[in-house]
């Protein structure tokens, strides 16, 4: 896997809000579910997730920036001072390239790997190397992939906080709570819900869509409705039903209220981490269909004397 930073495109002096930012904005953009024609996005969309798994973990960070772990997050094994091995020393496997002669076999070289190196490196640095080198064969397995869902849900949903059942591609079905101040488009990560290959599970990655309203529109935690008035009501003044996503309310409006006046009502909105939003109704006249004379009357003396 390349450079974690090189993945998300951010520097390695980038803070953790910067490279937040970074991922959020690249997994929105190369997510499999908008780039269905594109046989390599799910590799990248994986690629994203692997590179934000360890820059995203300020101990994972740390451990990458001192050479501790690959891109991959895998241990890497560090070697000893003044035994460079091969050029770029320091990995695994550059045991064979030492030679010591100690009553090895012609040419003077023995492995240094399990069955016979272990006695030899002990006998030079004691108990040190035999921990390094027990670290080094238990070192854990690859971590699992992720796998991505995407869960449609409505605004009655969010406003109840449901549970919803979410079908998986490998097969597998769980159900989700909602949670608070979610947003059209917002990835959701859940952990261990991955695949694994006998190591540490990958995660879930959860795209939520709302799904458009055929009364009410979002404007992050606060909903916009339209409610439609008479015109006596509107100049008197009237007691009106208010649709919510929980039920109907009574809103009073005073006399002479005009088209397009917002009035707030609060708490009615969609649930937050901070609280609940607004509902902001919008007043819309209704006229009669059919006037009768008097208000015709009104109307043309109204006219005629804003023409004087």
């Amino acid at each position: 896997m390349r450079n974690p930073y090189d993945v998300l495109g951010v520097p390695r002096t980038a803070s953790a809000a910067e490279i937040k930012k970074a991922f959020r904005k690249a997994a929105k953009a190369h997510h499999p579910d908008r780039n269905a024609a594109d046989p390599n996005a799910k590799d990248r969309f994986a690629e994203l997730n692997a590179a934000y798994e360890i820059l995203g973990d300020a101990g994972k960070r740390a451990q990458f920036d001192r050479g501790e772990i690959d891109a991959e997050g895998k241990p890497r094994f560090q070697g000893f001072e003044g035994f460079a091995g091969r050029p770029g020393g320091g990995h695994e496997g550059d045991f064979e390239s030492f030679s010591f002669g100690f009553g090895a076999g012609p040419g003077g070289r023995r492995g240094a790997r399990a069955g016979g190196g272990d006695d030899i490196f002990s006998q030079l640095f004691g108990e040190a190397f035999r921990e390094r080198a027990g670290a080094a064969r238990q070192a854990p397995r690859a971590r699992g992939e992720d796998v991505a869902a995407t869960l449609d849900v409505t605004l009655e949903d969010i406003a109840g906080e449901a549970k919803k059942r979410v079908a998986f591609p490998d097969g597998r079905e769980i159900d989700v709570v909602i949670p608070k101040g979610v947003a059209d488009g917002q990835v959701i990560r859940l952990r261990g819900l991955g695949k694994s290959h006998g190591g540490e599970p990958g995660d879930a990655l959860l795209t939520i869509r709302i799904r458009p309203h055929e009364r009410f529109t979002a404007e992050g935690q606060n909903l916009r409705v339209a409610v439609p008035v008479a015109l006596e009501e509107a100049v008197l003044g009237a007691s009106v039903r208010v649709p919510t996503l929980t039920g109907a309310v009574d809103m009073a409006i005073p006399p002479m209220t005009s088209s397009g006046r917002v009035f707030r009502l609060r708490g009615k909105g969609l649930p937050g981490k901070d609280g609940t939003g607004d509902l902001l109704a919008r007043v819309e006249i209704k006229l009669p269909e059919k006037a009768d004379d008097e208000l015709l009357d009104y109307a043309r003396k109204r006219r005629s004397e804003k023409a004087v």
